[in-house]
């Protein structure tokens, strides 16, 4: 128990830090040269892709794989152990490419990976990481994001273990609601910054500021839909 409170004073002094940080910045002397304009995300917000007349978000484009993406999991407030597992290995997964490319690859994930159970790729031995790196596989072939979703399996029971559940683990890193209220493009943030930081101690791998932010939105710690979307206003609703 007070192993588990020296963590979480740990992951909460590092956010802590990383604010402070941010906020020293922001005293800087400004810059001489003028901002760039930013077009309103309202104004640049996409038409609708289908015949359902509904407006999404400029990343969304007309594949029926990503507007159901879109519009039923991204940005849903997710709880769920091996879902949370498997969010996160897909996102480093992810790195340097596009996130169609995984999601239509995602059933193969579930079957390579055992469905994400934690307990089971920890396991893994180099048999199976030889048998994931073949063409049979239907993953992509990488044999360092391999590595790393095994590692990342030891990492995540080891958090389990520890916090009860990496969902009580990583929903500490939650904005507040008064950091939420201004909608702003952004690929990172100082939570996800903190959130890297403190997984990168616990041994993870693939999991710099950008993939934190990316799995932040994918799991609903943020609200990330653009406001003339129409899923913007029932996320936020809960």
């Amino acid at each position: 128990m007070k192993r588990n409170l020296r963590s979480s004073n740990a992951a909460k002094s590092s956010l802590t830090k990383t604010k402070q940080d941010a906020a020293k910045k922001k005293t800087a002397k400004p810059s001489t040269r003028p901002p760039a304009k930013r077009k309103s995300a309202v104004a640049a917000a996409i038409p609708a892709h289908s015949e359902d007349s509904l407006t999404r978000c400029r990343w969304c484009t007309s594949d029926p794989e990503y507007m159901t993406y879109h519009d039923e999991v991204w940005g849903v407030p997710l709880h769920d152990e091996h879902t949370l597992f498997e969010m996160l290995i897909l996102e480093g997964a992810q790195a340097g490419l596009n996130w169609l490319t995984i999601l239509k690859r995602r059933d193969q994930y579930r079957q390579a990976f055992d469905n994400f159970d934690p307990a089971v790729v920890a396991k893994y031995d180099s048999a199976k990481v030889s048998s994931l790196l073949s063409q049979d596989s239907g993953i992509i072939r990488n044999k360092a994001k391999v590595a790393s979703a095994i590692s990342n399996a030891t990492a995540f029971l080891a958090v389990q273990k520890e916090f009860g559940s990496f969902d009580e683990y990583v929903w500490r890193f939650k904005p507040g609601d008064s950091e939420t209220g201004e909608f702003v493009h952004r690929a990172t943030s100082a939570e996800s910054v903190a959130m890297s930081a403190d997984l990168k101690e616990r041994g993870f791998t693939f999991v710099g500021p950008t993939i934190c932010y990316a799995f932040m939105q994918a799991v609903g710690m943020v609200n990330d839909h653009e406001p003339a979307c129409y899923r913007y206003s029932e996320v936020a609703s809960g």
